[in-house]
């Protein structure tokens, strides 16, 4: 059986992985998507200063979602995320899927960025 311990290190060394060959820029900054349990978080982030431009989750979706951690809320956070990173003169974003499988929750929220107006 594997441990929760040993999978999250198997998807940390996934994302290191993956961030080799992406980063963020002033022009494209980088969609980040972190999943837990109970709730999604998603930021925008500009890697060549080290800032997070924008960011969004679940939690701040209390009021109108029942529960943070299903694909319904996840939507949701893409659409925020999307529409704070509209607000924030964000248009076009490179997106890195943390080391997880761009399957279920994480292609909900990209979905929902998507329909909030946001390229990639």
């Amino acid at each position: 059986m594997i441990s929760k311990k040993d999978s999250n290190a198997a998807r940390i060394k996934r994302h290191y992985r993956v961030r080799k060959n992406i980063s963020g820029t002033p022009e494209r900054p980088r969609l980040n998507v972190f999943r837990s349990l109970s709730n999604i978080y998603a930021q925008v982030i500009d890697d060549t200063t080290g800032k997070t431009l924008v960011s969004a989750s679940s939690l701040e979706l209390k009021g109108t979602v029942a529960n943070g951690g299903n694909k319904a809320a996840a939507r949701e956070v893409g659409k925020l995320v999307a529409q704070k990173a509209i607000d924030a003169g964000i248009k076009a974003v490179v997106f890195d899927r943390g080391g997880y499988v761009y399957h279920g929750r994480v292609l909900e929220l990209a979905e929902g960025a998507r329909e909030g107006g946001l390229e990639f």
